[in-house]
């Protein structure tokens, strides 16, 4: 955990909207000085100064812009070059009044990187706050799974992809973005499990924490799922799809969405959050066909788009296409890279019954398909599975 956030003012209301903004963006006690250091006094004395040089994030209300320890003289507001305050980065100056030119000025004595202005600006450093409490590290690398056609098994590889994930050792979280797919807490046998579901996010504006986000969800095998309940809900926000998916990816680790074959504003909000896209293709004519179009689609949003290749076989290893379209073929076809070929699982369907998620076999062909993909991904090396 980060430290605490500054606040410098001795305007209330200022002050009662800052800390509304920090309860918001998730930063517990927020230290507060109110004030800025007299240059008559040793830096040491001033409330402040510990945390001035500690805090990821310095908020100077504008009242207190003209503080001597700021650089300007009490008496004749010229500005002095040798400030109190030591200059660092992560202070902002924040003010109300857009009329008054002199603000901008005061945002450089203070060292300000930014000036924000209130309530204009309430979402923006709702979300920097976020930032800072959070830490700013690497975000999670995204991955979404979409079926080239229906039954592709996108949920069943999005599955697999998570709990190898996070068997792994890697913070995993995996997102049911498909309201009509029947519940990857069924497949994870999670939908017993405590925690949160879609239905309690329809709701979510702006900005919410990643952590927060982690800990409500349920956490079968070792990842945080959310997916949806037995209700009839079905409908959530772009907005909240972009709130929640934006939380899980600044928490950092990996992220897997399965992903709806329709596209609506919702699930563009997922798509382009991606790093990588996925399309599920079982190695038929029909199902190139049909992935055909739907690849078309998803290429406007997604800036890395491959075909995982299902070979043939089934239940009963049944073939449904011609000898001779292989893997290769189906991914020259869609004009997609290939990710890899994904044989069928022999017990897959058996296992799941039994409460065993997809991937849990560690010597299944889906985790080995998924433990590849992985080493690939996160070494940097490409993504050829």
């Amino acid at each position: 955990m980060a430290e605490n956030i500054l606040i410098v003012t001795e305007d209330d209301a200022l002050l009662d909207d800052l800390l509304r903004l920090c309860a918001a963006a998730g930063a517990a006690e927020p230290q507060v000085a109110h004030g800025g250091p007299a240059r008559a006094a040793a830096w040491a004395a001033w409330s402040g100064a510990a945390a001035w040089e500690r805090a990821p994030l310095v908020l100077v209300g504008d009242d207190c812009a003209t503080a001597t320890g700021f650089g300007a003289a009490p008496a004749t507001g010229v500005p002095q070059t040798d400030p109190v305050v030591p200059r660092r980065p992560g202070v902002l100056l924040v003010g109300r009044d857009w009329d008054d030119p002199g603000v901008w000025e005061r945002g450089a004595r203070v060292g300000a990187e930014s000036v924000v202005l209130l309530p204009d600006a309430e979402s923006w450093l709702t979300g920097r706050i976020a930032d800072a409490v959070e830490g700013v590290g690497r975000r999670a690398l995204t991955v979404g799974v979409i079926g080239g056609r229906g039954g592709a098994g996108a949920s069943t590889l999005a599955c697999a992809l998570a709990v190898t994930a996070a068997r792994a050792g890697e913070q995993t979280m995996l997102i049911d973005a498909d309201p009509l797919g029947g519940g990857l807490d069924v497949l994870l046998g999670a939908e017993r499990t405590q925690g949160l579901r879609w239905p309690d996010f329809a709701e979510s504006r702006g900005r919410v924490g990643g952590d927060a986000l982690a800990e409500s969800l349920p956490h079968p095998h070792d990842l945080s799922l959310l997916s949806w309940d037995r209700g009839d809900f079905s409908l959530v926000p772009a907005d909240a799809m972009r709130a929640v998916l934006g939380a899980a990816r600044r928490r950092g680790g990996v992220v897997v969405v399965d992903l709806p074959r329709q596209l609506d504003e919702t699930v563009a909000e997922a798509l382009v959050q991606l790093d990588l896209g996925l399309a599920v293709v079982p190695a038929e004519l029909r199902a190139v066909a049909a992935a055909h179009r739907v690849a078309g689609r998803l290429q406007l949003a997604v800036r890395d788009l491959r075909a995982v290749v299902r070979t043939p076989g089934g239940a009963r290893q049944e073939r449904g296409y011609e000898p001779g379209l292989d893997d290769a073929d189906v991914a020259r076809l869609l004009g997609l890279p290939l990710a890899g070929e994904l044989p069928w699982e022999r017990g897959l369907l058996e296992g799941i019954d039994r409460g065993l998620p997809p991937g849990s076999a560690k010597d299944g062909a889906l985790a080995r398909f998924c433990g590849r993909f992985w080493e690939h991904v996160l070494s940097g090396g490409g993504v050829s599975a």
